[in-house]
């Protein structure tokens, strides 16, 4: 039996850029596509991918997207977070997670940070370490236990 998990993909977007232009969003995808190969069958949210041109939004539609995207990542069961930089919109979506008791996994180089110190459940410091807590099977386990699943056997039955 596959257990169904929701991820919400955060991360630095414009960071401290101070025009609309935003940085690298390649790092999205290596998460995706290592949620989808462990996590078959989950639901994976991507701001970036439902919402490109969101820098150039009116203040309106960027109000109402930002709230949206609030509102799906406490109903999250986890938010992966990378941030090679400050972001606040991540620091933000992190401080609600957080409140929620939504997991917390941390991809940052920014290890002595007191929001990523103090909110993260599971911390990497890049995307090879952020590979490597998911194909371990470590993140399944944490969040089986944490979200009262029970481990299932190829027969179906409880372990």
């Amino acid at each position: 039996m596959q257990e169904s998990f929701r991820f919400f993909i955060a991360g630095i977007m414009q960071g401290s850029r101070k025009d609309r232009s935003v940085h690298d969003q390649s790092y999205r995808r290596v998460i995706r596509e290592t949620l989808m190969r462990e996590f078959p069958g989950s639901r994976i949210y991507c701001p970036a991918e439902n919402h490109p041109g969101s820098p150039s939004y009116k203040n309106e539609r960027a109000r109402e997207v930002f709230y949206h995207h609030i509102e799906l990542v406490k109903n999250a069961h986890v938010l992966v977070v990378f941030l090679p930089e400050a972001s606040l919109g991540s620091a933000i979506e992190m401080w609600e997670a957080a409140h929620r008791g939504v997991m917390i996994v941390s991809i940052t180089p920014m290890h002595a940070n007191w929001v990523v110190r103090i909110l993260s459940d599971e911390h990497c410091r890049d995307l090879e370490g952020f590979v490597k807590l998911v194909e371990s099977g470590k993140l399944k386990s944490r969040l089986m236990k944490r979200f009262d699943y029970a481990e299932h056997d190829e027969a179906g039955e409880a372990r």
